[in-house]
């Protein structure tokens, strides 16, 4: 089977199209192919058959397998590759691009070096899951009625970057993963998140909490403009989450193994930061 040239039509695309068809900037394409580049040249440094798909298709693979998240097999049709060897390919370019550094989430050392008058926004998404063989409970969630993975992102509002990913199973309770991920949170920055963390004042003082009726307790006017207006800062957080799950593999049900998925996310949200420094 003859090999389909894909890259050679998306690169003609203008900025807007390439970002809406590959899911990443030109710029990003071609740092990461560089990085690519440099991991394949390392690794036939001693000879080596040479592949003979190019690292722009296997570049652009990988990108569509996250973007659209078709199966091994439909990709491997347009490429004329087995199911087994494009997912060689898209592992090892995932392999590379967390190894290079370059991708990489801030996590808890950022999140103590935000300044003090930064908001910290705290919420949970969660991916479907095909249903799992064992332990299915433990992935059952009652919010979703599927299964799933529950992801934490933690946010700078003032910078938009993504500090932390911590990923848990579905089941998990927000305020459960948020004390499960020990984030080290700077006791003077303001931290801002939704009724699923109630309690979060105990551990962090300059906690922003919408507050919640009761039986004996209805909320007053007062009560429900601070939730509205806590509610728009708190926007911000899932317009993140939105750019994010613009690759299908975190926002559709998720088929793979689960261990792979908490490296795919970190890498989308590695890219998300990248991008957003590079405006």
């Amino acid at each position: 089977m003859k090999l389909i040239m894909e890259y050679a039509k998306v690169a003609q695309l203008s900025k807007n199209k390439f970002k809406r068809i590959v899911g990443v900037k030109r710029q990003t394409f071609d740092l990461i192919l560089k990085i690519l580049s440099f991991a394949y040249a390392v690794k036939h440094e001693f000879g080596g058959n040479p592949d003979k798909l190019p690292l722009e298709e296997k570049l652009l693979m990988a990108l569509s397998y996250w973007r659209e998240y078709r199966t091994y097999a439909h990709i491997g049709i347009t490429y004329g590759y087995s199911e087994s060897q494009v997912c060689r390919i898209i592992h090892w370019c995932e392999d590379v691009l967390i190894k290079s550094g370059k991708f990489t989430v801030g996590g808890k050392r950022e999140l103590l070096s935000i300044n003090t008058d930064h908001v910290i926004l705290i919420d949970a998404t969660e991916s479907p899951i095909q249903r799992p063989k064992k332990r299915q409970k433990r992935f059952y969630s009652g919010k979703k009625k599927k299964h799933t993975i529950k992801t934490q992102l933690v946010v700078d509002k003032a910078s938009g970057k993504i500090i932390s990913v911590y990923t848990t199973n579905g089941k998990t309770h927000d305020f459960k993963a948020l004390e499960d991920s020990q984030l080290p949170i700077n006791p003077d920055s303001t931290v801002t998140a939704d009724s699923g963390y109630q309690g979060l004042q105990k551990m962090h003082t300059n906690t922003e909490l919408p507050k919640k009726k009761t039986k004996k307790h209805k909320l007053s006017k007062a009560d429900k403009k601070a939730n509205r207006l806590l509610a728009i800062k708190r926007a911000f957080n899932e317009q993140v989450n939105g750019v994010v799950k613009v690759f299908k593999i975190v926002a559709e049900k998720y088929r793979n193994r689960r261990k792979r998925f908490n490296l795919r996310f970190n890498l989308i949200a590695g890219i998300y930061n990248f991008e957003l420094n590079a405006e």
